[in-house]
């Protein structure tokens, strides 16, 4: 869902130059959808303010491993006078009169379902497999630097303060109790900045800028390390500055799936990766001797 969320976003207005392609596949499609769509054209400039997101949209996930449509079900459960209240809190001005009739949360799900099923849901295996990725990346850094490791470049205004204090913002508002929260969870998405999530009192969480966007399949391999091991292994080896399958390689590097597991094999044996398992995937990074490797130091 916060992929979704993300990309309906990306729909609404161009980000980064990474967003302006992927928006610019899909932004056409997106408007004639909205054309028949009255109540959804009324609905989205209420749903988005520049420093708040309807609650409706940024409900923590109920499970670790939440599916699409339980998270849509979960939305169309909301009444309607929830969604309102929702929208109600996020500007002063009255809510336009389409979305004072029945029927307003059905709108909702419909348009969530219609971004999933065009946009992401076509890409979901490559964007599952980097977000997969993240987290592992984000769990090595934990272990290695603690809380202050993981935030050091989660997002901007993001930062470990200690004494069991997150800052997510920098907005002037009290600061909010976790207390009686049962779960936080961090939640990276194909996004330019993140947002907060939850469903008080019990589920809270962060949502964050997944690394690894942009992948560059012609970066070369520093040429004394091609000399050293080879150039298909050094191509592998230059990829893992963040983790990656077996098939993210085969995509990334054009070369076949076994050839890509002989060469993991090969540099897993000489301690230049380590990896993890992570969902369906088996996940690989460079360990410090490889990353002085590709450093070409």
């Amino acid at each position: 869902m916060v992929d979704t969320i993300a990309a309906l976003r990306v729909l609404l207005g161009p980000g980064a130059p990474w967003q302006r392609v992927w928006r610019g596949r899909h932004v056409e499609a997106f408007r004639r959808m909205l054309a028949g769509r009255p109540v959804v054209r009324a609905l989205l400039p209420a749903s988005f303010q520049p420093r708040w997101t309807a609650d409706f949209l940024t409900v923590a996930p109920a499970s670790p491993e939440p599916t699409f449509a339980a998270e849509l079900a979960a939305v169309g459960r909301l009444s309607d006078e929830r969604i309102r209240a929702d929208l109600r809190a996020t500007r002063p001005e009255p809510l336009a009169a389409e979305l004072l009739a029945d029927g307003l949360t059905g709108q909702v799900v419909e348009l969530l379902d219609w971004v999933w099923t065009h946009t992401v849901e076509p890409e979901w295996p490559e964007r599952e497999r980097r977000l997969r990725a993240d987290i592992v990346a984000r769990t090595t850094a934990l272990s290695a630097g603690g809380w202050a490791g993981v935030f050091a470049d989660l997002n901007r205004n993001v930062r470990w303060l200690g004494d069991g204090r997150l800052q997510v913002n920098d907005y002037p508002e009290l600061p909010l109790s976790l207390d009686e929260a049962e779960q936080l969870v961090f939640l990276p998405a194909h996004c330019r900045r993140g947002w907060v999530v939850w469903d008080k009192p019990t589920r809270f969480g962060m949502v964050y800028p997944v690394r690894g966007i942009l992948v560059d399949p012609t970066s070369p391999a520093p040429d004394g390390l091609a000399r050293l091991i080879g150039a298909n292994r050094a191509n592998i080896l230059a990829r893992l500055d963040t983790p990656l399958s077996t098939s993210q390689l085969v995509a990334v590097t054009g070369l076949s799936l076994g050839t890509v597991s002989d060469h993991l094999r090969v540099l897993l044996d000489a301690g230049a990766v380590g990896k993890r398992r992570s969902g369906r995937e088996v996940l690989y990074w460079r360990t410090p001797l490889g990353v002085a490797l590709a450093a070409g130091g």
